[in-house]
């Protein structure tokens, strides 16, 4: 016996449930995760239900494949039936993970979609009454409606990806379980076992197909994941770093670097902008400042929000001079936005403490502002500065 007809034959079906089994472990573990640490509860709840049902199904198949087992009837029916409710679902619960929240999906095709797999089973199961000899000589009942039924379903669900965010890879998971399906009828209505490539393909297939929905959920997981962790470090409105974590990025820049500059910058009349004009408004100046600050210390620094209308940038000063890259920020800020910016700016020579440097940069910036504003200030060119070096 060659392996393409070994794996062809009843211990290639086992093969195929226990590799399909691990992978579905796998997911279940992520799932239960996931179920315990976000709001969604209903979405993973569901998937946690789902997982279970195809591993009873891929045991189920595992049993019924080898020949003289003598499933009763019920048992095979009850293995496709498994296998479409709980395609369906996990079908439904990854389409509600990759589609647009504007985009609601609606569950009720799926719950359709089940209803009427019960209801086709318990047609066929009563217009066609399956006898246990053939069961019990040997013979796997065939279930011609169930079979058909299962794949409009995934044809069904395929024509409807078209919302979903990750188009691409979503699709070819159905693509490939619309293929086992094809070659699972094809296999036992045309050619009744005699063809071993096309029982090699619906035994090696389900691998491939679980494989790409476990890639697909474990990319969710990190996806997630990198969000939670971005939304720890950045601010919400800005994407600039909050100030916890601008404070620890500017303490590793000046550790590393001969010499360092913090550039404090305030929006002049910002608390009238925001009466004046509203808050969607100022908030949308707030975001172009802060986008304006995040290019100009790009490859140079980092930037970060202090705090209201208070925006920092920490430079590197080895190859740049920190006035010209203020007065590049405050002059894009005047030509490019409704705003100005009063800016301060104090350098590694006048503290040795990422703290210090904010507290003098923020005396210069309040400096530029109670004269005249919409200009920049460096704290060594400041009477307080002078007087603190001769002292």
């Amino acid at each position: 016996m060659s392996i393409i007809h070994w794996l062809a034959g009843p211990d290639g079906q086992l093969i195929s449930s226990a590799c399909v089994i691990v992978i579905l472990m796998l997911m279940l573990f992520m799932s239960l995760r996931l179920y315990a640490s976000y709001r969604n509860k209903r979405v993973y709840r569901l998937l946690t239900s789902a997982l279970p049902l195809f591993m009873i199904q891929q045991l189920l198949l595992a049993w019924i494949s080898y020949p003289g087992q003598a499933a009763p009837p019920w048992l095979q029916v009850t293995a496709s039936i498994t296998q479409i409710v709980s395609f369906i679902i996990i079908n439904f619960v990854f389409m509600k993970l990759y589609t647009h929240r504007s985009a609601r999906l609606k569950s009720t095709p799926f719950v359709v979609m089940i209803v009427l797999t019960f209801v086709i089973a318990g047609a066929h199961y009563a217009l066609f009454p399956l006898s246990m000899e053939a069961a019990a000589s040997g013979e796997q009942v065939r279930f011609l409606a169930l079979d058909f039924y299962s794949l409009i379903v995934t044809f069904l669900i395929l024509l409807d990806t078209k919302g979903t965010e990750m188009n691409t890879r979503y699709s070819a998971s159905l693509i490939t379980y619309f293929i086992i399906e094809l070659s699972r009828i094809a296999d036992g209505y045309v050619f009744h076992g005699s063809v071993a490539w096309l029982m090699l393909l619906s035994h090696l297939l389900p691998i491939v197909y679980f494989t790409q929905l476990f890639l697909l959920l474990f990319q969710w997981v990190i996806e997630r994941l990198m969000l939670t962790y971005q939304s720890s470090i950045t601010d919400g409105l800005t994407g600039l770093y909050n100030r916890r974590h601008f404070n620890l990025k500017a303490e590793q820049l000046l550790s590393r670097s001969r010499g360092t500059a913090v550039i404090f910058c305030d929006i002049d009349n910002f608390k009238k902008l925001n009466d004046t004009q509203g808050h969607h408004k100022a908030d949308g100046v707030l975001k172009q400042v802060s986008e304006i600050i995040k290019e100009e210390s790009a490859g140079i620094g980092t930037a970060g929000r202090y705090g209201g209308e208070e925006l920092l940038a920490c430079i590197g000063t080895d190859k740049v001079k920190p006035e010209r890259v203020a007065e590049s920020i405050r002059k894009r800020v005047e030509l490019e936005t409704i705003v100005t910016i009063s800016v301060g700016v104090s350098t590694s020579k006048d503290a040795d403490s990422v703290q210090e440097l904010v507290k003098l940069a923020d005396e210069a910036m309040y400096h530029s502002k109670t004269t005249g504003k919409n200009k920049v200030t460096l704290f060594q060119s400041m009477p307080a500065a002078k007087k603190k070096s001769l002292s």
